[in-house]
C-alpha cells in the first residue's frame, strides 16, 4: 500500500500503466483535452481497465481521489 505523500500524478500514470515522466504527463494532458460536459471517468481515451480503476477508486473516495479530480480539471475545457 502507498503513503499518503505517494498518491501522485506522477504515480497514478503508473498505475494506469502510462508513461509517468512529468514530461510525458504533460504532454498526455495537452493533447487529451476532454471534450465539454465530459468527465475523465468517462473518457474515451482510457481503455476498460484503466476506466474500471479510475471509477472504483472515485466511488470508494480512496487516496487516489484527488489525484483523479486534479487530473480531471487540468484536461477540462470546460474552464477555457
Amino acid at each position: 500500500m502507498l503513503a499518503e505523500s505517494e498518491y501522485t500524478m506522477n504515480n497514478l500514470f503508473a498505475q494506469l500503466g502510462l508513461d509517468c515522466s512529468d514530461e510525458a504527463i504533460k504532454e498526455f494532458i495537452e493533447i487529451n483535452k476532454l471534450p465539454k460536459g465530459v468527465s475523465l471517468k468517462e473518457a474515451e481515451i482510457w481503455n476498460e481497465s484503466q476506466r474500471g480503476f479510475l471509477q472504483e477508486e472515485w466511488t470508494k473516495n480512496s487516496m487516489w481521489t484527488q489525484v483523479i479530480d486534479d487530473l480531471n480539471l487540468l484536461m477540462s475545457q470546460d474552464g477555457e
